[in-house]
């Protein structure tokens, strides 16, 4: 047990600098292949401008401008569907036999994972700032506090990085790259949609409003949406924070294990 503790202790020690080794490594390979970035901030890109434009002017929003209303939702979505990226790649790590290399390695066994989400953490922070310069181009404006402008994309920044640690336990889980991508978005899509990203959960149906106002995704909209209108958001920000921290309680320590019990 001593020696158990000891080497638990070694090994926090030294997860900082492993972590920041991984996250360059992961890094570098988004600039030596920059396509991935690209294709990452199109489809952000495109849901925002087909729904100002094209469905916008048929979505009831109330007082508020819809691109007001839409905004902090594609915030939202972008990131999640940017963190299958975590999955993805940690899964062609897996059938590349990177993996092994690592595990000959002398580092923290934690910073391969955690190294591959904060890399992909970076690239949310990207595509956060690019889709905040979209809208103000398109007529998005804030209405709050400066204080409340500068959470609402941090908020939006943490709700990426906690989606990414399921993601990595997807990526862990299965053994290639293909079927990570495709068993993220079999539950990412459903979870997106039914919420509030796009529209107001009262237009939809009784059964389905119950479902989508008790989602982590139209909480935390709703969050954002608080922030940057000015409007109430502690209620939908507790709500958020609560299920954040619920998801990673679950998922940080399966990831973690999965990446542990690959062979």
């Amino acid at each position: 047990m001593v020696v158990s503790m000891d080497a638990l202790r070694a090994e926090a020690r030294h997860a900082p600098g492993d972590i920041l080794q991984l996250w360059k490594r992961n890094m570098l390979a988004y600039r030596r292949q920059p396509e991935l970035m690209v294709f990452s901030t199109i489809q952000p890109v495109m849901f925002v401008l087909l729904f100002a434009f094209v469905f916008g002017g048929a979505i009831p929003t109330g007082p508020v401008e819809y691109i007001d209303f839409l905004l902090p939702g594609i915030l939202a979505q972008s990131v999640l569907f940017g963190s299958t990226q975590t999955g993805v790649g940690l899964a062609v790590d897996v059938t590349s036999g990177m993996i092994d290399r690592y595990r000959t390695l002398p580092m923290a066994r934690s910073a391969v994972v955690a190294g591959r989400i904060l890399a992909d953490t970076t690239r949310n922070v990207f595509v956060v700032g690019l889709m905040l310069g979209v809208g103000f181009l398109i007529g998005f404006r804030y209405h709050g506090t400066v204080a409340g402008a500068i959470a609402m994309p941090f908020v939006a920044v943490l709700f990426g990085q906690t989606f990414c640690w399921i993601s990595a336990a997807i990526g862990t889980s299965v053994r290639r790259a293909e079927t990570a991508q495709v068993a993220s978005f079999v539950w990412l899509f459903p979870l997106v949609f039914v919420s509030s990203v796009f529209v107001p959960v009262e237009t939809m149906p009784d059964w389905l409003e119950v479902v989508a106002e008790n989602s982590p995704v139209t909480q935390t909209v709703n969050a954002m949406r608080g922030l940057a209108l000015g409007t109430d958001f502690w209620e939908p920000l507790v709500k958020a924070l609560a299920w954040m921290a619920g998801i990673m309680a679950v998922f940080v320590p399966l990831a973690v294990w999965r990446y542990r019990s690959i062979q």
